[in-house]
């Protein structure tokens, strides 16, 4: 039991990292054909982009702990403003909560709430 528990665990996480995935290069195929001549000045950029996306996970974290949302099974992931949350709560009401926090963060743009309950002791 506790092994199709994991199993449907692993696999909402594996969906929201390939959505993710695939909902970034919709965007930077568009960027990449029209900036293709500024190539080399975007290595600089990226890093920044990576920093602020790491800034910005950190932030919809503290955000979530304040709100008294338990953010010890949650996995933040900011891509350029956009915010997905993953993982599990063992409240069904902390979903709807961690979403409205996550929105209520200056610099998010969108959440995708991809939380899952848990039950204590699994």
């Amino acid at each position: 039991m506790k092994s199709v528990k994991t199993l449907k665990l692993i696999g909402s996480a594996l969906i929201v990292v390939v959505s993710i995935n695939a909902w970034s290069q919709t965007g930077e195929s568009a960027a990449s054909s029209t900036q293709s001549s500024m190539a080399p000045a975007e290595g600089g950029s990226a890093k920044a982009a990576r920093q602020a996306n790491r800034a910005l996970s950190k932030k919809v974290i503290r955000a979530l702990s304040k709100g008294g949302v338990k953010t010890s099974g949650i996995n933040v992931i900011a891509k350029g403003g956009a915010v997905a949350l993953a993982g599990s709560v063992t409240d069904p009401a902390q979903i709807d909560k961690a979403g409205e926090v996550a929105k209520g963060v200056s610099g998010v743009t969108s959440v995708k709430n991809a939380l899952t309950v848990k039950e204590v002791g699994q």
